[in-house]
């Protein structure tokens, strides 16, 4: 299992994020699109790291169009000599017209356009082909040489796309690096809709399993000691609330009988009563969506949880102290 983390959003901190997560072993850093634009901070990391892949997880695509995120990907794979991973989320159609001002529909139809005309721009650039996609979202058809960056040593970037609903995994197998599927997803969805999703799109496009990397941000919280886990539990008991009330995450909760819960989260949401969202939130419900560790626990958890279902795990926070040991341990899962 390859091991990753994230860098946050704060420019001033990621040369040293990323310098810590090299020299800790790890295999990528991620950027969230949250409060920023997460390609100012993997610029940063590309410049100051040598060996790690650099990644979104994810980038807002439909807030874009393909052309520029084209370039923007295009120059970030060049910049860290092919270590990019183009991370893509379709985010809701409140944020993409409401906040972005941006189109919305048939998210999945979009989205495997959108990837399929990133490919063609990247081929029209690297390979010297014409530049000619027309589809039902997006048409690219006029590329001249003063507007054509020149080709490069390095392939184009691995494009992961965020996946949660099954007709969206299924775009994921069918025209995708890789699959970035959400914390809230349990083990049970990963194994009983995720995969055979993934797989169904695998076979459309005459590929296997081994041809994409499934990655896991999981929520995962680490306490130093016991002492520390029930502060670690409120925290994470928060958070899972929050994202259990967003009605895109329905059929994860309704696969474990809890669809009246997201009912109930979401009307608190409406209202602004987070405290009380935290409160519907009992202790089986936690321990069913999270992992809450303290590193002598952590690989057994994961171990559990997502052995043989994931490929990569991303793991948000960790010290330098008790690291080595527990990254060693992961890396045999």
């Amino acid at each position: 299992m390859k091991v990753d983390t994230g860098i946050g959003a704060n420019l001033a901190s990621i040369a040293a994020r990323t310098g810590a997560a090299e020299e800790a072993g790890l295999d990528c850093v991620w950027a969230a699109e949250t409060v920023n634009d997460p390609f100012l901070s993997l610029a940063i990391a590309a410049e100051h790291s040598q060996r790690l892949s650099i990644g979104t997880a994810v980038a807002i695509a439909f807030a874009r169009n393909p052309m520029s995120l084209a370039y923007t990907a295009n120059q970030l794979q060049e910049f860290s000599r092919g270590r990019m991973i183009l991370g893509l989320g379709s985010q809701v159609r409140a944020h993409i017209e409401r906040r972005f001002s941006s189109q919305w529909s048939s998210p999945a139809a979009r989205m495997r356009e959108f990837v399929l005309a990133l490919h063609a721009i990247w081929a029209s650039w690297n390979d010297g082909g014409r530049l000619d996609f027309h589809g039902d979202f997006y048409t690219h058809a006029l590329m001249t040489p003063v507007f054509a960056p020149r080709p490069h040593e390095f392939a184009a970037p691995r494009v992961f796309l965020a996946a949660v609903g099954e007709r969206m995994t299924e775009v994921a197998g069918e025209v995708a690096d890789g699959i970035v599927t959400h914390g809230v997803s349990s083990p049970r969805y990963l194994r009983e809709v995720t995969l055979p999703a993934l797989q169904r799109g695998l076979d459309k496009s005459g590929r296997t399993r081994a041809d994409v990397e499934v990655t896991c941000p999981g929520f995962i919280a680490v306490a130093d000691n016991d002492e520390q886990l029930p502060k670690a539990r409120a925290a994470m008991r928060r958070h899972l609330a929050y994202y259990a009330s967003t009605p895109a995450y329905r059929a994860v909760l309704d696969l474990h009988g809890l669809g009246d819960l997201q009912l109930e989260l979401y009307a608190c949401s409406k209202r602004g009563e987070w405290d009380k969202m935290a409160g519907l939130v009992d202790d089986e419900i936690l321990d069913t969506f999270t992992i809450i560790a303290t590193p002598d626990t952590l690989t057994a958890d994961i171990r559990a949880r997502y052995g043989g279902l994931v490929d990569r795990i991303n793991v948000s926070w960790w010290r330098k102290e008790w690291w080595p040991a527990v990254n060693d341990e992961l890396r045999t899962l």
